[in-house]
């Protein structure tokens, strides 16, 4: 069952954070986020330390005004079933989807908090990433009313995620060092070498898929999806390439950016007329784990975790300090790690894309302004 979570206002006393509350985050955060054994890089991810003030000021003053739900279906006509996601709220039209990304925060399979300016981050780096692979595959998008949200085109979604790793590292249960130091050497298909340590860099990319059950990820052979009927061979096989070449087309992208794509997810539907079509989001830091490229060498020959720019540090405090898959109740995610996790991203965003986030004002609230660009974008459908 998903579980979202209150955040602390222990720094929310007004609307604009005080200089006092934004140097005590700007000193608690990186002291945070090493007790989650990951590290704030003062090279790269402190580079521009005015930007990221900005970043984590607006961020402060946003962490109690997250997009958290929406419901369009009561207030734009033609929209109906309403289906919740883990972050995406999805809404049917007649031949479309609109798909609305919110600030929720997912992880271990349930929702672990909710972090300012996230939706607006996944939704701009999907349509970028979207845009750039069009020359490898076709993908479901028709529009983008709204910061929060794509319209795309309906089709029929294979029930697998097609998980593309380039390390062996992760923390959840199907994370591949978790299985590989539980001493499983075959993974979904893949003979996987002895000897091995967390964070090494694979042979190859490896596949390894996983179907969706009601509450978690099943991780499954090749074999075994077209056994089950998930997928003919031949449908398998043209998403499968698809989904190595995206990921070595990322990686590629990611470190002319001074980044390592370190794994991935894709999901991937069929068109009416045959058509496969990538969809939902790409290389997001939600669906990605991605890490800074010059210290990389440098850290995992000393032991120590890579510097990351995704939401890993967040699992590592969550399993730090409490059984995220079993716990009913979860602790309140430290509004420091919440506001850090927004620089994260947007930084991501930035240096993948070398534009400028746009922080979004206070002039309208949020649900109205989707409200809005989505009823005037489904007019022109």
């Amino acid at each position: 069952m998903e579980t979202s979570l209150r955040l602390k206002t222990s720094f929310l006393s007004s609307p604009k954070p005080s200089r006092s509350s934004l140097s005590r985050l700007r000193l608690a955060t990186p002291t945070l986020a090493m007790a989650a054994h990951s590290s704030v890089s003062a090279s790269l991810l402190s580079a521009d330390p005015r930007r990221r003030d900005e970043v984590l000021s607006a961020s402060l003053a946003s962490v109690s005004n997250c997009l958290s739900e929406t419901h369009l279906d009561q207030t734009v006509p033609g929209l109906r079933s309403k289906t919740r996601g883990k972050v995406r709220d999805v809404y049917e039209g007649d031949n479309y989807l609109v798909l609305v990304t919110t600030d929720r925060q997912s992880a271990f399979d349930r929702v672990l908090a909710s972090i300012p300016f996230k939706g607006q981050v996944l939704n701009e780096t999907s349509l970028w990433w979207f845009d750039k692979t069009r020359h490898i595959t076709p993908n479901a998008v028709i529009s983008s009313p709204d910061r929060n949200v794509t319209i795309a085109k309906r089709c029929s979604v294979f029930p697998v995620e097609f998980v593309v790793r380039g390390f062996v590292t992760g923390s959840t249960d199907t994370s591949l060092w978790t299985v590989y130091n539980e001493g499983v050497r075959n993974y979904c298909g893949n003979a996987l070498p002895e000897g091995m340590v967390k964070n090494q860099k694979l042979p190859t990319n490896i596949l390894t898929p996983t179907t969706k059950a009601v509450d978690h990820d099943v991780p499954v052979t090749p074999h075994e999806i077209i056994e089950m009927g998930l997928m003919t061979k031949d449908e398998y096989d043209e998403v499968s390439q698809k989904a190595l070449d995206l990921f070595a087309f990322g990686q590629k992208v990611a470190l002319e950016h001074g980044l390592l794509l370190v794994d991935t997810k894709y999901e991937f539907g069929k068109a009416t007329d045959g058509t496969i079509m990538l969809i939902d989001e790409v290389h997001t830091p939600d669906s990605s784990r991605y890490w800074i490229a010059n210290s990389y060498e440098e850290r995992f020959s000393s032991g120590l975790e890579p510097e990351n720019v995704d939401k890993e540090f967040l699992r590592l405090w969550f399993k730090n300090n409490c059984n995220p898959y079993e716990d009913k109740v979860l602790p309140e995610a430290p509004v420091e790690l919440v506001c850090e996790l927004a620089w994260r991203y947007i930084f991501l965003f930035e240096t993948i894309t070398h534009s400028k986030f746009e922080l979004p004002g206070s002039e309208e609230p949020i649900h109205e302004r989707i409200s809005r660009n989505v009823k005037e974008a489904i007019l022109h459908i």
